[in-house]
């Protein structure tokens, strides 16, 4: 047994044999922290030629029996691209309490009726996981159960058990000993992860691993954790709320712009199969600053609430600040109302929100912004059956979005019977029958149709 001190990066994993005072790997200043990690020494094995593996063709790989498991849950299959995919790696993070746990002890129902389960638990007993599984209405007798933090002893488990899914909650809470660290330090998560890893590639299983975030909304541990799994899920959403949302920010298996909407209930999580629905719930009618917007998350349009809230300063700077939307597009967009549309906005407070918790990152959105900060200001009513649509350019310009066809079908299905949108968009787009399209070319030309209504 040999003990090896080195030092490795808390930010990124990187590992070095002497102390620097800044990280090369990710030029951060402070992170790298002494570790002492115990080697052991292995007999080397002289492999056998005619025994290694040679290179494939590719033609020749087979792909058509890629096996996948349905979860039971059609918006969680939807952000994994259709299903488990056998042998991959799949890391769920998320803020404390936001669900994650709960989520994935629910599929367990579902995938228990033909495949064999194992959760694996280093937070909770066996107990507590049985009442947590009372009341979400799990009965599976596929599913086995272990509170265990230790990774050699969860391997034998696995590989005595032999199941079809793993489920680790969480990885922050194993660790192997010969590592000199406490659990959940970089070098733990690191090679825990690294051993789940050749465990779900050698034996074809599948693994879900449960990771924590930081206070910055990070995964907690290196930033190569993200790297080493094949798919990356967020749950995000405000605890406070019933609403959550699952976003895939890597899958190698499927798309990533796809989300997946759930309700916190006193049952557990149930589907949202209509988010737009669930957003504009409780939306005011024919009111001043508040816009409706239809935004693509994926393969479908989701409808959502901008309210904008314009009061006179008290300050000697103008407060601006925004909730589900970026600030920077924000400040943009006051600025071109300021100049293009010659609105004075520099003695007044603006606050955005987007109503339900969804957070918006795509530029179609700019129009509705506008509006809404543009009747805010005037205590113009906006009617209530009315979506805007529209990218708004520095000159004052609407330029046309991706998809708008989807975004005008889902805003028709939705009931909205006027939609406001780029001209120059409507080239070769099929418009719904019983939703009326007004083209605009400037924003200047939007806001004098605002006071027109």
């Amino acid at each position: 047994m040999k003990t090896k001190s080195t030092y490795i990066c808390s930010e990124c994993g990187y590992q070095t044999a002497k102390w620097l005072g800044k990280c090369p790997g990710c030029e951060s200043w402070g992170t790298l922290q002494e570790t002492l990690i115990e080697e052991q020494k292995t007999q080397a094995k002289r492999i056998n030629a005619t025994a290694r593996r040679a290179p494939r063709q590719l033609r020749a790989i087979e792909t058509d029996q890629e096996e996948r498991y349905l979860t039971g849950m059609k918006e969680l299959d939807r952000v994994l691209g259709g299903g488990i995919v056998k042998g991959s790696l799949i890391l769920v993070g998320g803020d404390p309490g936001i669900g994650k746990s709960t989520l994935l002890l629910q599929i367990c129902e579902k995938v228990g009726a033909e495949r064999r389960i194992l959760y694996v638990s280093g937070e909770e007993s066996e107990r507590q996981i049985k009442m947590r599984a009372e009341r979400l209405g799990v009965d599976s007798d596929n599913l086995y159960l272990i509170s265990e933090n230790d990774v050699e002893l969860v391997t034998e488990c696995i590989q005595q058990v032999q199941p079809d899914v793993v489920i680790i909650d969480s990885i922050q809470t194993m660790h192997r000993e010969d590592i000199a660290s406490a659990a959940g330090s970089v070098p733990q998560v690191r090679e825990a992860t690294n051993a789940f890893m050749r465990i779900a590639k050698q034996s074809n299983t599948a693994m879900f691993i449960v990771g924590h975030v930081t206070k910055d909304g990070a995964l907690a541990g290196p930033r190569v954790l993200e790297h080493m799994v094949d798919c990356v899920l967020y749950f995000e959403g405000d605890r406070q709320m019933a609403f959550r949302i699952l976003r895939a920010v890597k899958n190698r298996f499927g798309s990533t712009n796809e989300i997946g909407v759930f309700q916190m209930m006193d049952a557990g999580l149930a589907e949202v199969e209509n988010p737009s629905a669930m957003l504009l719930e409780g939306r005011p009618e024919n009111s001043s600053g508040s816009s409706v917007v239809c935004t693509m998350e994926g393969s479908r349009g989701v409808l959502a609430e901008i309210q904008a809230l314009v009061t006179p300063t008290g300050f000697g700077n103008p407060r601006r600040m925004a909730a589900g939307i970026d600030l920077n597009r924000v400040i943009l967009m006051i600025a071109v109302l300021e100049k293009r549309a010659r609105m004075n906005l520099s003695n007044s407070d603006v606050y955005i929100n987007v109503a339900g918790g969804l957070r918006i990152d795509e530029t179609a959105v700019d129009l509705g912004i506008c509006a809404a900060i543009a009747t805010g200001q005037t205590d113009t009513k906006i009617p209530g059956d009315m979506v805007f649509i529209g990218e708004v350019g520095l000159g004052g310009e609407l330029r046309s979005v991706s998809q708008l066809e989807k975004r005008l079908s889902e805003a028709a299905k939705m009931g909205f019977k006027t939609a406001v949108v780029p001209r120059l968009a409507l080239r070769g787009v099929k418009v719904p029958a019983d939703l009326a399209v007004v083209g605009v070319s400037t924003l200047a030309e939007a806001i004098q149709l605002l006071r027109k209504k």
